[in-house]
């Protein structure tokens, strides 16, 4: 069943045009099974979203351990490059000092220096 309106547009003795709002081409079954396609595939769609989200609210209270156990290992991890640029500096000045003291002992021995 299809409810129209009609509106009658003229007047002043021209010829009455009779327009129809509200028809559909469709028969409401169509309109009915569409609508319906509609719902079953945006639920099909949003499902896993909403699950997602629902999990997500029901854990913020509670970070995962492993998680937890990840984060801890990356603290670790970075401690250790923190030292890094400390260490670098130790080593370069052994290697200075190893240098300093191989060039008083031996001062023939190193490039660039006239022997004997």
């Amino acid at each position: 069943m299809t409810t129209l309106l009609q509106v009658t547009v003229g007047g002043g003795g021209q010829t009455p045009e009779v327009i129809q709002i509200g028809h559909s081409p469709m028969p409401p079954e169509a309109i009915f099974l569409f609508a319906l396609a509609v719902l079953v595939v945006s639920a099909i769609v949003l499902w896993p979203l909403v699950r997602a989200w629902s999990r997500r609210i029901e854990g913020r209270g509670q970070p995962d351990q492993a998680v937890l156990d990840e984060l801890d290992q990356m603290r670790q991890r970075l401690s250790q490059v923190e030292d890094l640029p400390h260490r670098v500096a130790e080593l370069e000045e052994r290697a200075e000092f190893a240098e300093r003291l191989l060039a008083q002992r031996e001062p023939d021995r190193l490039p660039g220096r006239i022997g004997s």
